[in-house]
């Protein structure tokens, strides 16, 4: 009785801090929106700018999902953030660059439109390869001697694991960025009305949502899925039901990799370059992302990567700020879901719906 008293006596005094968060976050929004209008009003920008830049947000939005759905797997299952994974994504797409240039070789990207469609289709699966046997090979160095160990162990075990793999590729292969040649087949892009859509923005934005749309059947039809939402639930009931806990967090390693690995290769085909930390930033906007859409939520990760796609590359046109300060919008996104909705947009779901 005692308890239930104190309880309610909790809730409240919780609900005027819960009133003024929600006063001071309506504030925020109206005056962002205020700002956005006056600049727009004051700049004049014609309409093809703003569908220029929806398209470049939804591109971004695209590469960070495939990476926020490799933090909400793993979260989902182990409750920890693999501040690995942006390097993993990196990875992929240095392995994408040798597949491009062995695609080359064997004369696939020149030829016909068949030839180079499987030429692409080689390069991704390669930098997908690469990347899934690093996540696995990175949760069974580096993640499963510290299963039972303190949370905060795992957490600098990963950020080791992070400096580790971005200065071995920088040792190894050297500062100079790998250049992609883009094949002639995506070189190009599709014009609608006056907006230009580059067909590498395209294929990623097309294969992200595919990609995801696959990762939810495999967890919410398969019997590997209900073996990963058991091991979520409860590890220990999961093990002894019959299943094998080690093999089910090896395999979600396994796929949140593989999906960073494209988007690896995906970015380098895109931005033409791939280098030592290009994995870094867009893997803690990736986070953000997933935190923002509701950590453990696979629809949120996707949700969420958009918005902060659209909001990166929105902002600061609308807000009147340089275009190198598209950082911080992106991590004031991130404070400001902390402070105002910790469970993200969808939010984070039950524990049994974490995987």
């Amino acid at each position: 009785m005692t308890t239930l008293i104190r309880a309610s006596a909790a809730q409240q005094q919780g609900k005027p801090l819960r009133l003024a968060k929600r006063v001071l976050g309506a504030a925020l929004i109206a005056a962002a929106l205020v700002r956005a209008i006056s600049v727009s009003a004051a700049e004049s920008y014609p309409l093809s700018f703003w569908a220029a830049q929806t398209v470049n947000g939804l591109v971004l939005g695209g590469v960070y999902a495939l990476v926020a759905l490799g933090y909400t797997l793993v979260y989902g299952i182990l409750l920890m953030i693999n501040f690995a994974h942006g390097e993993v994504m990196m990875i992929g797409g240095v392995a994408g660059f040798f597949g491009l240039q062995l695609a080359a070789a064997l004369g696939l990207l020149g030829g016909s439109s068949l030839a180079a469609a499987l030429g692409l289709l080689l390069v991704l699966s390669f930098g997908m390869g690469v990347a899934a046997l690093t996540g696995v090979t990175l949760e069974r160095v580096a993640y499963r001697p510290l299963r039972n160990a303190p949370r905060l162990a795992p957490l600098i075990s990963a950020i080791g694991a992070s400096l580790f793999m971005q200065y071995s590729v920088l040792l190894i292969f050297g500062v100079r960025p790998m250049v992609y040649q883009r094949p002639p087949l995506i070189a190009d892009g599709i014009r609608l009305g006056v907006v230009f859509i580059p067909l590498t923005g395209l294929i990623i934005f097309v294969t992200s949502l595919l990609l995801m749309g696959s990762l939810f059947v495999i967890v919410q039809r398969t019997k590997l899925g209900r073996a990963m939402r058991a091991v979520a639930a409860d590890k220990e009931a999961a093990a002894l039901m019959g299943v094998d806990v080690n093999q089910v967090i090896a395999f979600t390693f396994l796929l949140g990799s593989a999906l960073a690995g494209a988007a690896g290769v995906m970015l380098g085909l895109h931005n033409g370059v791939i280098k030592f930390n290009s994995g870094f930033i867009p893997g803690l906007k990736a986070f953000t992302a997933a935190v923002l859409g509701g950590i453990g939520n696979i629809p949120g990760a996707m949700v969420g990567a958009l918005v902060l796609g659209l909001a990166e590359s929105l902002g600061p046109s609308a807000l009147g700020i340089p275009a190198e300060y598209r950082d911080i919008i992106a991590f004031s996104v991130l404070v400001l879901v902390l402070v105002f909705r910790p469970s993200g947009l969808l939010g984070g779901g039950e524990v049994e719906k974490r995987a």
